[in-house]
């Protein structure tokens, strides 16, 4: 199986692993390739390497619940990442004292540097190489098994015709539409003034800006109209979401109920707009990304989907090569690998009437699989998908080095509602060229409008972007969660203490 590694550095594919797999094996694969890699902090099953998975454990990949395209995460220092190169070749006639002096020479150069050499390979990456051979990486003679693997001989002496069909089938895929996705009838529901925020934004730039978002709520169990008949004598009772998708599910092996997607609120990661990006924008590491997850995870809420705008396109263009990897990446990393999940890609435009249209995706899992391999790249077309040349697509019989990129997109029902739980007034994060940014002044202006209209003080705190900015004056770990459970549940009245922090902080003198 195939686990990824998400670094400071980039993301990195490990090949060639199985469930019975350990960390170390793991840690020898990385080395294999990466042989001068320095690690700042261990690989992790979250993005905040706060959980590690223990080099000397003796527990399985398998044992840790990862699978096929899996995500694991540590922190590198990126100038020792260089990919190591192919080995000196043996001169001819060499022997077999010469190919051991030519893994001791690379093996020296990689402990210690000294003759190794990083050059730019043929696709664009950095190699670490021995000096003497620097010429000669990339080359390709054609006698690899495919391109950019090993010849046959050189995996193994013989091979059975079981044995080759088996591994000429893991590069193969048979290009299929997924007719349905994993969200339930009752779709994706958007908060509107989240949503009307975020594209009034866009509006500003006439939609010529491309921009994105995370999306926060919840996953609603899917109930059919029968079961509503059947549970009037229950609608007191509040229904039930999964925090962390269908974890319970699929430790009891039962099969995926697909569920509804809620969405109660926007958080924009910090971006730069770059026209010539295949994305259109350029995502920039994010110091806040843990912490606001965790903030979610105290309201009850979790990242459920993304959200992108984008200039108008000409009909049927739906999404980019670059927008449906990134949902792909996206996806994998909420299920943890290739599987089910309802997990959305919400795109917003403006069409030639000037009206502003928001539709919701999701890739297929087959998408999800090529993408976890690698084997989907963008390129000069972006409504077309292109194939690395390693894999092979094989559409109506016949192989392609192309998918249309709606051959992996599954329509989501979408509609809208007001959270009943969130406001969206307080100007978002990240942005440039708003009219309003996050300030205490702002923070002022929201919270004095306490005892009026009737609105309370815990109404106006109830904001997501304004919790956000929180996090810059409270104690992520002490303070928040305790404000949080006031807003998750109104009938937990918030400590007084908070109120007159947050009123002082804001420049509040009037009651509360």
């Amino acid at each position: 199986m195939l686990i990824r590694v998400r670094t400071n550095a980039g993301l990195w594919r490990v090949p060639d692993l199985t469930s019975t797999s350990t960390v170390s094996d793991l840690l020898s694969a990385i080395s294999a390739t990466r042989p001068m890699v320095e690690y700042t902090t261990p690989l992790c099953s979250d993005p905040g390497c706060k959980s590690p998975l223990g080099e000397d454990s003796s527990n399985t990949l398998g044992e840790l619940g990862l699978h096929n395209g899996s995500m694991v995460y540590c922190g590198v220092v990126a100038e020792t990442c260089a990919e190591a190169g192919p080995p000196a070749a043996a001169s001819a006639g060499g022997t077999a004292g010469g190919d051991e002096a030519a893994a001791a020479s690379a093996t020296s150069g990689a402990g210690g540097g000294a003759n190794m050499k990083r050059i730019i390979g043929k696709d664009g990456s950095i190699k670490l190489v021995p000096a003497d051979n620097a010429e000669e990486v990339g080359a390709d003679d054609g006698r690899g098994f495919r391109r950019g693997q090993m010849a046959l001989r050189d995996m193994k002496m013989q091979w059975t015709l079981a044995e080759f069909t088996a591994m000429d089938a893991q590069y193969n895929f048979k290009v299929q539409r997924q007719e349905e996705s994993w969200v339930g009838k009752g779709g994706c529901s958007l908060d509107t003034p989240s949503a009307n925020d975020f594209q009034s934004y866009l509006r500003r730039f006439n939609f010529q800006r491309q921009r994105f978002g995370l999306l926060y709520g919840r996953f609603e169990e899917d109930k059919d109209e029968d079961d509503d008949k059947d549970d009037k004598d229950k609608d007191d009772k509040k229904m039930e979401f999964s925090l962390f998708n269908d974890d319970a599910a699929k430790k009891a092996n039962q099969p995926y109920k697909a569920q509804n997607v809620v969405v109660e609120a926007i958080y924009e990661p910090p971006q730069e707009a770059d026209p010539e990006a295949a994305e259109g924008f350029v995502v920039l590491d994010d110091p806040n990304e843990d912490r606001v997850d965790a903030l979610a995870a105290q309201l009850g809420l979790r990242r459920v989907g993304w959200i992108f705008g984008h200039p108008p396109r000409e009909a049927g263009f739906q999404m980019s090569a670059a927008e449906v990897i990134m949902a792909a990446e996206y996806q994998l990393e909420a299920a943890g690998g290739v599987e089910p999940t309802p997990f959305v890609s919400v795109k917003v435009t403006v069409g030639d009437d000037g009206n502003v249209s928001f539709e919701a995706f999701q890739v297929s899992r087959q998408c999800m699989e090529m993408a976890a391999e690698g084997a989907l790249e963008v390129g000069p077309n972006p409504g077309f998908c292109y194939v690395n040349p390693t894999f092979t697509a094989i559409q109506e019989g016949k192989e392609s080095k192309t998918v249309e990129n709606n051959f992996f997109l599954a329509v989501v029902p979408i509609k809208q509602h007001t959270s009943e739980m969130l406001l969206s007034d307080f100007p978002k994060a990240n942005r440039d060229m708003d009219d309003r940014l996050p300030s205490k002044d702002e923070m002022k202006r929201q919270l004095g409008k306490s005892g009026s209209q009737g609105w309370t003080f815990v109404d106006l705190l109830a904001d997501f972007n304004l919790l956000i900015y929180l996090l810059q004056f409270l104690d992520a770990e002490n303070d928040m969660p305790k404000i949080c459970q006031s807003i998750a549940n109104r009938d937990i009245p918030l400590d007084d203490g908070y109120k007159i922090i947050l009123t002082s902080m804001a420049g509040l003198d009037a009651a509360y």
